[in-house]
């Protein structure tokens, strides 16, 4: 099996996210407690944190980071961009760490390359919806998790265009994870 090797590029978006086996990033009500229902012995992160070292910064949206604030704690060492065209004011405890945005998509990655933000983690339903309509993601890393929700908020959305990948590698967890890593391919100028 050839080994993961991230930020070959100079400059990449990435897209790290886990699915349901019918494409489901969670419930329609923003759940993700379907993901804490595998068994996880050696409470393995399945490669997040090697992943997370060569990210510069993340880009989410608004219902992404509602969900991440009720975590016990602050997941996120690196800055995280929220776009939101409703929310203006950051938590006092997440300053420096939050910044919100609005705007078009390709205008905030410019702005991103120009902050030294070269390796960006896209995050979110909509927005990786968004990020993919724009051709913006150059890399897709994927694991299926053995569950069928039935209903959802699926992860694909309809694009305008047919997009190509390439695979690069796929591993399997716990004899049930399947995380499987693409990079964009055949991209027309």
């Amino acid at each position: 099996m050839q080994k993961q090797s991230f930020w070959e590029e100079s400059m990449a978006n990435y897209v790290y996210i886990a699915t349901s086996l019918d494409g489901y990033i969670a419930t329609k009500d923003g759940g993700i407690e379907w993901l804490h229902t595998l068994p996880n012995p050696e409470q393995s992160d399945y490669g997040y944190a090697d992943f997370m070292e060569g990210i510069d910064a993340l880009v989410m949206g608004r219902q992404t980071y509602e969900k991440v604030l009720s975590f016990d704690e602050w997941p996120y060492t690196k800055p995280v961009f929220v776009l939101s065209r409703t929310l203006k004011e950051v938590p006092a405890a997440l300053e420096g760490k939050v910044e919100f945005v609005e705007g078009e998509l390709r205008e905030l990655v410019d702005g991103c390359r120009q902050r030294g933000y070269n390796h960006l983690y896209i995050d979110g339903g909509k927005v990786i919806q968004g990020f993919l309509e724009e051709d913006l993601i150059d890399e897709l890393i994927v694991t299926r998790v053995p569950i069928l929700l039935g209903s959802g908020i699926p992860l694909f959305g309809e694009l305008s265009r047919q997009m190509t990948w390439k695979h690069v590698n796929t591993t399997v967890y716990n004899d049930m994870l399947v995380k499987s890593h693409y990079t964009r391919h055949q991209r027309k100028a």
